[in-house]
């Protein structure tokens, strides 16, 4: 395998973050690199959609021209996120009968038994796309297959699955803005997806855990159990939330008010302070502990709540986390050894971007707004396992 160069682009509501990491034959499991990233400030979104495109498009223009000054490379195609409130998920069962004759399931029966519980939601998700197809779990002939049933003999294979959705127009609004700068969109994942890859370890993901990014206009959650994602959301709230209720409650511009939310303002009241962020804070993770009871899931994630982005710098944020969900909670930080090139967690979805597709077994030439992935579902569900 030769060099290759790879960029993941994050088009966040409050900046455009991009990353780009250089993947070496000879570092095979190493840390990926990264060689240089760019940012802008953001604009045209609203709530991680395309409100307009054109001012979407010199936003990624600017991040990349940044990024390709940094490094010293042309860059021509890109891993894309997006954290579009649109992101929801859908659960389905499907079934069928194992194809050969001494009832060995194999990779094809795995991918008839995706299609078959794909099949079975269609009608349900109008107006959407289904970005990826993660299997929950699988049972042949009534008994539960612990890990991969390839290899097993049964006659009926079933399978639980849950499919990550956004609204197509969201998607292709945002794929097309970026591609309109000349750049090429090899693949799309959610935010929350593409941070989880460097974000938490193999052990808290087999544990169990909820990872929460909260951005500055969405709030997303990306939930794990037995090492695999089992719910993604994107709520309508962020860390511009807080910097209104600062600005509302002590009667200061908004611009001041953010100045004060990072701790770089005049001299206020601590305590009204306090009880203006916490009481936001609160809301945030009570949305988290309703989905969290609704998916069955709550009280009962032993690695608990990693917070991220940049209002999980918040003081206090753990504390108030802890109090809402019953869980324990703690800060994520992202790997150090990258050269100071990546500063916060606010930059794990643009390196998750770039590790994501550095996992891809062979380049993919395949460019599309949603790989459907029938025949690599495994291989990408890999990337979740010790």
């Amino acid at each position: 395998m030769k060099e290759r160069i790879i960029v993941g682009v994050d088009v966040g509501t409050y900046q455009v973050k991009v990353v780009v990491a250089k993947m070496q034959s000879d570092k095979a499991g190493a840390p990926l690199p990264i060689i240089g990233t760019g940012v802008a400030e953001s604009r045209g979104l609203r709530n991680g959609y395309v409100v307009n495109a054109e001012d979407v498009a010199r936003s990624v223009r600017s991040a990349i021209r940044e990024a390709e000054k940094a490094t010293g490379l042309p860059i021509k195609r890109c891993y894309l996120s997006t954290s579009s409130i649109g992101v929801d998920e859908i659960f389905s069962h499907g079934e069928i009968i194992t194809s050969r004759a001494d009832s060995e399931v194999t990779e094809g029966d795995v991918d008839k038994v995706m299609s078959d519980s794909a099949e079975r939601i269609q009608e349900h998700i109008p107006n959407r796309k289904v970005l990826h197809e993660i299997p929950i779990n699988f049972s042949l002939d009534g008994e539960p297959v612990l890990g991969r049933p390839v290899g097993f003999r049964g006659t009926k294979l079933e399978v639980d699955a849950m499919f990550v959705t956004v609204i197509e127009q969201h998607i292709g609004d945002l794929v097309n803005a970026v591609e309109s700068t000349g750049l090429i969109v090899e693949d799309v994942t959610t935010s929350p997806l593409a941070s989880s890859f460097v974000l938490l370890s193999k052990a808290q993901k087999r544990a169990g855990c909820v990872l929460a990014n909260i951005g500055a206009e969405t709030l997303s959650i990306a939930v794990f159990e037995n090492s695999f994602p089992v719910s993604v959301k994107i709520f309508p709230v962020g860390g511009s939330d807080i910097t209104n209720d600062i600005a509302l409650g002590l009667k200061i511009p908004l611009e001041e008010a953010e100045k004060v939310k990072r701790g770089i303002g005049g001299s206020y009241s601590k305590r009204k302070l306090d009880e203006l962020v916490n009481s936001r804070l609160s809301d945030m993770f009570e949305l988290i502990d309703n989905h969290l009871k609704r998916i069955k899931r709550d009280g009962l994630l032993p690695a608990g709540i990693i917070l991220a982005g940049g209002t999980a710098n918040l003081t206090g944020i753990e504390e108030v986390a802890k109090h809402i969900l019953r869980l324990p909670a703690r800060v994520a930080a992202l790997d150090p050894g990258q050269n100071g090139k990546v500063r916060d967690t606010s930059w794990a979805v643009a390196y998750g971007l770039c590790v994501w597709g550095a996992s891809e077994k062979e380049e993919d030439s395949g460019i599309g707004i949603a790989k459907q992935a029938k025949n690599s579902i495994l291989h990408w569900l890999s990337q979740f396992l010790p």
